[in-house]
């Protein structure tokens, strides 16, 4: 049996992710669970952010940020980030996260992230209580203690994290691989 909801955002789990804008001196650090890959050749992504949030003029202005992905080492930082605001806390200094210089965007990386995602604004989607913010990503920094012996990212090992409704989970377990379902069994 089902039952009828109206529509709603019922996409979940979702990457629960900080974002950090502005810049080495002036910066800060916030969650956004609305994001996304948006297209392959160019690399792009997205986010999606309320216009009441601080971090939302320092987006429209300086059009850079980095993707910072959160594992469960960085799960409390994260849901920090997201319930405080920045214009009253400095929450690089109170999570005791360390500004990492990133090579193509002017916004600080995070370097306990086990992968920082570099980007540059391409196009601003007003669509009601969230902007789009589309981006090029321009570069990605890897932390390596999280590949394989062949250079892979390691998922299990990065212990990455996701949100749905409120809850935080961890990913889980290899299910197949792309493709596993008709392959040819030997």
């Amino acid at each position: 049996m089902k039952d009828y909801w109206k529509g709603g955002n019922m996409l979940y789990p979702l990457p629960a992710v900080m974002v950090t804008c502005g810049d080495m001196t002036n910066s800060n650090v916030f969650t956004v669970a609305w994001c996304g890959n948006c297209n392959t050749n160019p690399p792009m992504v997205y986010i999606s952010v309320r216009k009441e949030r601080f971090s939302y003029d320092i987006l429209k202005q300086n059009k850079e940020f980095v993707i910072n992905l959160v594992n469960e080492d960085l799960v409390k930082a994260c849901d920090y980030a997201g319930v405080k605001s920045g214009k009253d806390h400095d929450k690089f200094n109170e999570l005791k996260l360390t500004k990492l210089e990133s090579k193509y965007v002017k916004a600080p990386s995070i370097l306990e992230s086990p992968v920082n995602i570099e980007c540059r604004v391409n196009k601003i989607l007003e669509l009601g209580s969230h902007d789009m913010f589309i981006a090029d990503v321009l570069g990605t920094t890897i932390d390596t203690k999280y590949l394989d012996e062949n250079n892979k990212f390691d998922l299990k090992k990065a212990k990455l994290i996701t949100y749905s409704h409120g809850e935080y989970f961890s990913l889980g377990e290899v299910l197949g691989t792309f493709g596993y379902s008709i392959r040819k069994k030997k």
